[in-house]
């Protein structure tokens, strides 16, 4: 008989591998149509990121001058993701961009598949795999042209090596300070996962070492912190850390709706890591093949695997709870996801049980999941407006010499990059004006006051983002003979029918 992983209930041969390895396929094969269905134009976040590659480039390529301090607001160091992104936008648009995204998720759902193996075995792995490939962040993240997908590849690139490396020397664990820095930087709100990296370096590792394994753990997070630090020290001032993470504005979102929401995007895998937690801590093997002995690990050690895993997937509700913010807690809930994988699918094998016995209990965990990101997803990217007919009326009556307000003002930036400059795009959220009538306006009152004194060449609102500065330039446009209603340009999105106007100046 072959050796037999610790925590296993099967005989781990070259034909189960074989077959495992194509199931993975298969699995990454849906998740990829799953993704590469959603399509679209260029949301907000998308076109931000891509178009400050492009200037971040110029920066660093020609010492070209940034149009703003993009490290003052960004959740992610400007030079890293953005100029990825600039780069293949410059080849292949934003479908490549988007393509890559896809491949950071389809990576990190292979990297999770290999560490649930090793972890514990190969349905288990199956099972993770199958989960998290199908839930609406996986999906949705493989679609947009964001960080987020790097950073998750980059934070399962080092939980694979943490557990990879569990019965090496302790310094090989140091092979996962990298990958885990690097998603720092990608994106910070990463670093709330560096610290279940650490312990799980402690917890993989204390079966071969005993009490030595707390050394392993102090390792790894000395180099992340030393990495760290030195990209820090290079990187110059980084605001964005602060604005966007450490001390991000509070919102107004109850706790309740944030809870019912990350439960309705996530909820199904959580239960599954739940019951496989309980399940594992009861019993570490399933006894299919009960002629196997051999030691299996410490209950303490199983609970303690299951309980840092699992909970893993509260930390980003919990903080967006203390921070009463939904803003992109759908996409965060994803990176939390990840870690309660293993789990989950260890709890769909439990459901089937030994030697098939429930197939059809663990065949609807995963239709449910499937069915739920689907739906789920698919709202989700049709939440954007499409701006495909304003993108192209709005290449027809801009220059290098106007100033145009618009809502998502990013999205005109970046597809009229060749026809304009970042700074000539005025967003809706603030604006400090001093009026033509010698007096300062601020908030709504200013946009209403700019409109009325003919500041922009053209407007471009929907009133879906910002409603009350909509209501202000329409009361700045009514009875306003310097504009005129130049084009109205219906689309229908997962909230309704809504239509972009475009006033022009005459």
């Amino acid at each position: 008989m072959p050796a037999v992983p610790e925590s296993a209930w099967s005989v781990d041969t070259r034909r189960s591998r074989l077959l495992g390895r194509l199931i993975l396929l298969c699995i990454l094969l849906v998740q990829a149509g799953l993704s590469l269905r959603l399509g679209g134009t260029a949301f907000q976040d998308e076109a931000l990121y891509i178009a400050s590659g492009h200037y971040e480039l110029d920066n660093l390529l020609h010492g070209t001058k940034l149009p703003v301090d993009f490290a003052a607001y960004f959740s992610g160091h400007p030079k890293l993701y953005p100029i990825l992104a600039a780069v293949v936008d410059d080849r292949f648009g934003l479908f490549g961009v988007r393509v890559v995204s896809l491949l950071f998720m389809l990576g990190a759902t292979g990297l999770l598949y290999s560490l649930t193996r090793r972890l514990f075995n190969l349905r288990a792995a199956l099972g993770a795999a199958a989960l998290f490939s199908v839930v609406q962040s996986t999906v949705v993240l493989g679609n947009l042209a964001t960080y987020d997908a790097a950073a998750v590849f980059l934070l399962a690139l080092s939980a694979w090596a943490v557990v990879r490396t569990d019965r090496m020397n302790a310094l090989a664990v140091l092979l996962a300070a990298p990958p885990a820095a690097l998603a720092f930087g990608v994106k910070y709100a990463s670093g709330l996962y560096l610290p279940t990296l650490v312990v799980l370096a402690v917890i993989t590792a204390h079966r071969h070492r005993g009490i030595r394994a707390l050394g392993r753990g102090v390792v790894l997070g000395a180099g992340t912190v030393a990495l760290l630090a030195v990209g820090y020290y290079f990187s110059g001032p980084l605001g964005g850390i602060s604005s966007t993470t450490t001390d991000r504005e509070k919102g107004a979102d109850t706790a309740a709706t944030m809870l019912q929401h990350s439960a309705e995007w996530g909820g199904l895998l959580f239960l599954a890591a739940l019951v496989g937690s309980i399940a594992y801590v009861l019993r570490a093997r399933m006894g299919e093949m009960p002629w196997i002995g051999g030691e299996t690990t410490g209950r303490w050690r199983r609970a303690a695997l299951g309980l840092v895993l699992t909970g893993t997937t509260l930390l980003a509700p919990a903080y967006q709870i203390n921070l009463q913010t939904e803003i992109s807690l759908y996409k965060h809930v994803g990176f939390g996801l990840l870690f309660a994988a293993p789990l989950a699918g260890l709890g769909m094998a439990r459901l089937v049980g030994p030697h098939f016995r429930h197939p059809q209990l663990g065949i609807l965990l995963y239709v449910l999941t499937l069915v739920f990101g689907m739906v789920q997803a698919q709202e989700r990217a049709h939440s954007f407006a499409d701006s495909t007919q304003m993108i192209a009326y709005m290449r027809t009556i801009v220059d290098k010499k106007g100033e145009y307000l618009a809502e998502e003002a990013e999205v005109p930036g970046y597809y009229l990059r060749d026809k304009t400059y970042w700074t000539q795009w005025n967003n809706t959220y603030f604006m400090d004006y001093r009026g033509k009538d010698g007096k300062q306006y601020a908030g709504a009152g200013a946009f209403r006051q700019a409109v009325r004194d003919g500041k922009f060449d053209a407007i471009v609102m929907h009133g879906a983002i910002s409603p009350a500065t909509y209501a202000a330039v329409k009361e700045g446009l009514k009875g306003n003979s310097r504009y005129r209603l130049a084009a109205v340009f219906p689309y229908t999105s997962s909230y309704g029918e809504n239509a972009y106007r475009i006033w022009v100046k005459r």
